[in-house]
C-alpha cells in the first residue's frame, strides 16, 4: 500500500476510533441530577462547592438567604487585606508592589521597608537561568506556544535542581521563589526564541536586571530594553491584581490537589501552567481583546451607543465575531456587580490612556461593552439579572497600551499568578492529606466474552 493509501486508511481508523471513543465518555447531565452530583463543584444556584479552607486570600460577589444568591460589589483580599486598599497605599507610596504582594501571601505580614528591599534582593539574585539552561532548553526546543514553553521550561529546572524531590516546607519555599523569580526571564526569553525560530526575527536575549518583575518584563521583551516608569507601574498593577485569587480557581485548586499527593514543585507548577493555558480559564483574555479589536473595525462610529449595542445584539445571537454567542469579558462565577481587579485596571488605564488615541478607544469601546451589556442580559434574562465587567475586558487594553504581544498575555498571567500557586501549594503541604474525593460509577454489570465469541454487526470477527 502506497504512503498516502496508508494515511488515508489511518485516517478513517481514528474516526471510527474517535466515534467509540465519544459514545464511551458522554455521561449525560441528568446523572448529575439524580445522584445529587455537583456538576463542575458548582451548586444548583451556580455557587462553588466548599471543598477546602485557606487563610490565603479570599474573594466576594454575593451573599446567599437560603438558595437565594444576593449580589453585592466585589471585594477580593489578600490575607485579610482589601486589594483595592492595597493599591491605593501603593499608589501613595510611589513604588511597585508586586513583590510586596508576594511577600504578603507567603508569609501573612506587610514587609516594612527594609524587608521589602531584602526581599527583593533575594528575587534579584535568582533571576539569572541556569548555566547553559539557555542553550540545552530554550533554543533547542522551541515552541509556538509560549505557555507549552513555560511548561517544559519550569520541568526542566528540576534537573538543575540540587534536591528536586525535597517537599519540607523550607525546601519548597526556595525552589518556589526560584521559579517565581525566573518566571521574568523564562517568558522572555521563550518570547524571543519563538520569533526567532518561528518568524525569522533577530535572536535578542537581553540579561535580566535587578529590577522589579514589572520592569524585568519590559526591559526583556522589548528589543531597545526602554520603557517609563509609569509603564512599568500598569504593568505591575496588573500583576498585583493578577497574584491571587482564592484556592477554588482552577488553577489554583489544581495546585492544591497535585500537590496533595506529594510530587515534587515543578511537576505541581507545571500542571498549574496548564491549568492556566486553558481558554476557560487564563486563555480568555485575548478573546476580549480581539472582540473589542473587531467592534472598532466593523462599526462606522465607535462612540455610538446604537451601533454597539447592535454589534453586541449579533453576537449575542451568534452573528458576530466568533459566533459562539458569548460577549467576552462579561460575566464572572463569584462577582456580580462588579469586579475589583476590573475596576482597578479601568481606573488604572483612565490615568495613562488620554495621550494614546488607540487605546482611549479600546477603553472606551470596553466601557459601553460592560453598560450596554448590562442592559441586554437583563432585557435576556429578566430585571434581577446582574452581570459585570470582569479582569479580562480591560487586561487585554493595558498589554495593547505597553506593546506587549498577544503570545505573551497568559504568561504574564501566570508570572503573576505564580505567587498565589505557590502559597497555596505550601498551605496544602503543611494540611498533609491527599485530595480524594469520590465518583459515582454508572456502569453496570457486564460479562467478560472470549475473544473468538466477540461479534460487531452480526459478524464474527475472528482475523487469526
Amino acid at each position: 500500500m502506497s504512503e498516502s493509501g496508508k494515511g488515508n486508511e489511518t485516517t478513517k481508523q481514528l474516526a471510527h476510533y474517535a466515534k467509540l471513543s465519544a459514545r464511551a465518555s458522554k455521561i449525560s447531565p441528568r446523572e448529575y441530577l439524580k445522584y445529587d452530583v455537583k456538576r463542575g463543584l458548582r451548586n444548583a444556584n451556580g455557587t462553588g462547592v466548599n471543598v477546602g479552607v485557606t487563610r490565603i486570600s479570599s474573594v466576594t460577589g454575593y451573599r446567599t438567604e437560603g438558595e437565594k444568591v444576593i449580589p453585592e460589589p466585589g471585594k477580593m483580599y489578600y490575607r485579610g487585606i482589601d486589594v483595592e486598599e492595597l493599591v491605593a497605599g501603593l499608589d501613595t507610596d510611589v513604588h511597585t508592589g508586586y513583590e510586596e504582594v508576594v511577600y504578603l501571601l507567603l508569609f501573612d505580614e506587610l514587609p516594612t521597608w527594609p524587608e521589602l528591599r531584602e526581599f527583593e534582593s533575594y528575587l534579584n539574585d535568582e533571576r539569572h537561568l541556569p548555566e547553559n539552561f539557555k542553550e540545552n532548553v530554550i533554543l533547542n526546543q522551541p515552541s509556538n506556544n509560549i505557555m507549552n514553553y513555560l511548561q517544559r521550561m519550569i520541568l526542566a529546572l528540576y534537573s538543575y535542581s540540587e534536591d528536586p524531590e525535597n517537599t519540607s516546607p523550607e525546601s519548597l519555599l526556595k525552589k518556589g521563589l526560584q521559579i517565581l523569580a525566573k518566571m521574568p526571564t523564562m517568558i522572555a526569553y521563550g518570547y524571543m526564541a519563538q520569533q526567532h525560530y518561528y518568524n525569522n526575527q533577530s535572536l535578542v536575549l537581553h540579561a535580566p536586571i535587578y529590577a522589579s518583575s514589572a520592569e524585568n518584563i519590559l526591559h526583556m521583551v522589548r528589543q531597545d530594553t526602554q520603557y517609563t516608569a509609569e509603564e512599568a507601574r500598569l504593568l505591575d498593577l496588573l500583576l498585583v491584581v493578577h497574584a491571587e485569587h482564592g484556592g477554588g480557581n482552577n488553577s489554583a485548586f489544581t495546585t492544591n490537589v497535585i500537590s496533595s499527593s506529594g510530587t515534587d514543585i515543578f511537576s505541581t507548577i507545571s500542571a498549574a501552567v496548564g491549568s492556566l493555558k486553558g481558554v476557560k480559564h487564563g486563555g480568555a483574555n485575548l478573546k476580549a481583546t480581539k472582540m473589542i479589536d473587531d467592534i472598532l473595525e466593523h462599526v462606522s462610529d465607535p462612540r455610538s451607543d446604537v451601533e454597539i449595542e447592535t454589534y453586541l445584539r449579533r453576537v449575542l445571537d451568534g452573528k458576530a465575531f466568533d459566533r459562539s454567542g458569548i460577549i467576552y469579558g462579561m460575566g464572572h462565577a463569584v462577582y456580580t456587580l462588579s469586579d475589583p481587579r476590573a475596576q482597578l485596571l479601568k481606573r488604572g488605564l483612565e490615568k495613562l490612556a488620554q495621550n494614546n488615541p488607540r487605546s482611549l478607544a479600546r477603553l472606551h469601546v470596553a466601557q459601553r461593552v460592560e453598560a450596554i451589556t448590562r442592559q441586554l442580559m437583563k432585557e435576556k434574562k429578566g430585571s434581577d439579572f446582574e452581570i459585570c465587567a470582569n479582569i479580562d475586558l480591560y487586561s487585554g487594553i493595558v498589554y495593547q497600551m505597553l506593546n506587549i504581544p498577544p503570545t505573551l498575555y497568559t504568561p504574564i498571567f501566570a508570572a503573576a499568578r505564580i505567587a498565589g500557586w505557590l502559597a497555596h501549594i505550601l498551605e496544602q503541604t503543611s494540611d498533609g492529606k491527599i485530595m480524594r474525593p469520590a465518583y459515582i460509577a454508572l456502569q453496570e454489570d457486564a460479562q467478560y466474552i472470549p475473544i473468538s465469541e466477540r461479534k460487531r454487526g452480526g459478524h464474527n470477527h475472528d482475523l487469526r
